[in-house]
């Protein structure tokens, strides 16, 4: 292939979650073009599926909120001059500060490598934040996230903004997918609780912001109308997050429903949970950038229940309006699940190619040859 790309991607880690999800889906899009893909972090649970589709992995420390991580400045500096890169991407905030600092230095008569950033999620505004804005080009991951930051920084300039929306594989969510026996034998022992009755499923990371408390009412409040429903928090048992299950552990105590919620640690089989699930939920009381589960679940064929805000609200608006229910209304929420649960509407009976993966994929690989090429 004539003149490949280099692509430096930086990011605090590869544990789990949205940011390193698209990094790894860059970069096998990079590696499939014929171009050279780097990326830059402390390592974690995703690093092995990073190594095997090809990429190169630094592995420096750059998310810790520390004067220490200032260290990594020279090393930064020296892989940035050692490999020329086309594109240096960072994909969040401390390891955009630090690529900026490394690009001010190094050798003058070097050719720079251009800057881009990806806005990830509705950050607090101010000026460290700001960084996510200073890059040549600076790519939205929904509409929601671009108003966001159009609202936050009034002196941007407008046009270095760029949308792109996150995207899914349709084909890794087929509808009618069925699991197999034995996956299904094998849930059924690992958790009991979840054996029969309506399956809802919360995907989402341990932390408060998901809204995990809310589906555990809406749990109780479907119970306490008959409905034999069950609840499964996928993901949500992290290390590191042991004070924040106890709370919810206690929630649920209180609200009476422990033989009916499992809590799981990240999984790799979200195909076959979705395709058991009678009803997703999207209930995060911060607005998501985006609402990659939203797409998940509407592609297998499962209609979706969450707040009507920031990029959950946007995809629901677009794809599946019944299950936009306004933030924090309650008893709204469990009218709508009840709803979605005896008779949903009609699901879209595809994905638009604008949250396809493959889309997601092509317009950022177009963004960073226009960069480096003029």
């Amino acid at each position: 292939m004539a003149n490949p790309l280099t692509v430096i991607q930086l990011l605090p880690g590869l544990d789990a979650g949205g940011v390193e999800r698209s990094t790894l889906e860059i970069a096998a899009a990079l590696l499939d073009a014929g171009h050279r893909a780097i990326v830059v972090s402390a390592g974690g649970r995703l690093l092995p599926a990073l190594e095997a589709i090809g990429a190169e992995h630094v592995t420096l420390g750059i998310g810790s909120k520390s004067p220490l991580t200032l260290r990594h400045v020279p090393a930064l500096r020296r892989l940035f001059r050692d490999t020329a890169p086309d594109i240096v991407h960072a994909r969040s905030r401390l390891p955009a500060w630090l690529a900026r600092a490394a690009l001010r230095g190094g050798d003058s008569e070097q050719q720079k490598p251009h800057f881009v950033t990806t806005v990830h999620g509705m950050n607090s505004p101010g000026r460290y934040s700001r960084v996510m804005t200073s890059g040549e080009r600076v790519i939205c991951v929904s509409d929601s996230v671009r108003a966001y930051v159009l609202q936050h920084y009034p002196t941007l300039d407008s046009s270095r903004l760029q949308v792109i929306p996150r995207g899914i594989d349709p084909n890794a969510f087929p509808r009618g997918f069925s699991p197999s026996q034995q996956w299904r034998e094998q849930l059924d022992a690992d958790y009991p609780q979840l054996a029969s009755g309506r399956l809802l499923l919360l995907p989402g990371r341990g932390t408060r912001l998901k809204g995990h408390v809310h589906a555990i009412d809406l749990l109780a409040a479907l119970r306490a109308t008959g409905v034999d429903a069950r609840l499964l928090l996928a993901g949500a048992q992290q290390s590191g997050r042991d004070r924040y299950l106890d709370e919810l552990r206690a929630r649920i105590a209180a609200a009476g429903v422990q033989d009916f919620v499992a809590i799981t640690p990240p999984r790799g089989d979200m195909r076959e949970l979705y395709a058991i699930s009678d009803l997703v939920l999207q209930v995060s009381d911060k607005p998501e950038s985006f609402g990659r589960s939203v797409l998940e679940a509407i592609a297998s064929g499962k209609p979706v229940l969450g707040w009507n805000h920031g990029g959950v609200g946007e995809q629901l608006q677009a794809l599946y309006p019944t299950g936009a229910v306004a933030l924090g209304d309650a008893p709204q929420l469990l009218r709508r699940a009840i709803e979605l649960l005896h008779a949903p509407p009609a699901l879209p009976a595809t994905i638009p190619d604008r949250y396809t993966l493959a889309r997601m994929q092509h317009d950022t690989l177009a963004l960073y040859s226009q960069l480096a090429r003029g």
